[in-house]
């Protein structure tokens, strides 16, 4: 699911510190108009964490910030605005939901850390090993399910800070996400085509089905959301999951993400995917 976490955020929730200063003014200038607006506009979830789990999503993308409002330890998620859930407390959910299911793999992608200083990044780390324990896969091979069901291992944690990486061997790289930024379906599926186009990286990776508004596309349409503009287009966005092909081949896709992952027949379409592995 891209942006996992924005199924939690409300008129309430502070408008982040690293939109631009024209949001920043609009917020403090009119912030009964601005924030329903870019709330309309950020969220891309309805479902939220555990349902997301039990829909069969496997790969989380957690964009972590520390609010400068906030306390000093307490780490929030963040799509344009701050969440109300606390980090600790999804992870902790994360990973009640995977004892409850011991075979279930999940891929957490941590990234975006928004104010993390060392002191917070070591705090969150520790976070992880905490919550997890054993649970977590150490950096290697990436391993097969048969591999981590024998080590009783469940997660594995993408994080996208070289400092922590070269401290911590519980960590795995980034894993690339392609991100399109594209209003239009077909131009989106052009670009994903093209990415393949260029060989698979090494690795796991990212093709993201999810569309991106931009600032011409909110002022020509004002009573819309984010929401209204992805459901349409789910239908041919999943056309395009279902001609996918997963395995090693240059041309194959990975790990696919979208928004509004309840909405239709999405997460189905990715798992069926492996059917095609069984005709090779």
């Amino acid at each position: 699911s891209h942006d996992t976490m924005t199924y939690c955020l409300n008129k309430k929730s502070p408008i982040s510190h690293e939109e631009s200063w024209l949001l920043q003014l609009l917020n403090k200038a009119l912030p009964c108009i601005t924030r329903p607006v870019v709330l309309k506009w950020s969220v891309t979830q309805a479902l939220d964490v555990t349902e997301q789990l039990d829909a069969g999503v496997r790969y989380l993308d957690l964009r972590i910030a520390h609010m400068l409002e906030g306390s000093e330890k307490n780490l929030h998620f963040v799509h344009m605005v701050y969440t109300t859930a606390l980090v600790e407390d999804t992870l902790t959910e994360i990973s009640e939901w995977l004892e409850r299911h011991p075979r279930e793999v999940v891929i957490l992608a941590c990234r975006n850390f928004e104010g993390l200083s060392e002191d917070l990044h070591e705090y969150l780390v520790a976070c992880i090993k905490n919550i997890f324990g054993d649970m977590l896969c150490p950096r290697g091979e990436v391993p097969t399910l048969r591999q981590l069901w024998s080590r009783g291992q469940q997660v594995i944690v993408s994080y996208e800070d070289e400092s922590s990486l070269r401290q911590h061997h519980e960590l795995w790289p980034g894993v690339p996400y392609w991100w399109g930024n594209r209003v239009k379906t077909e131009a989106l599926i052009r670009y994903l085509e093209t990415m393949k186009s260029c060989g698979r990286p090494g690795g796991l990776f990212v093709a993201g089905i999810n569309l991106t508004e931009n600032l011409q596309y909110v002022l020509a349409h004002p009573s819309e959301s984010l929401e209204k503009m992805t459901l349409p287009n789910l239908p041919r966005l999943s056309a395009w999951v279902r001609e996918q092909c997963p395995g090693p081949g240059s041309r194959c896709t990975n790990i696919i993400a979208g928004d509004f992952i309840g909405a239709d027949g999405f997460v189905s379409d990715v798992i069926a995917l492996n059917q095609k592995l069984l005709w090779c």
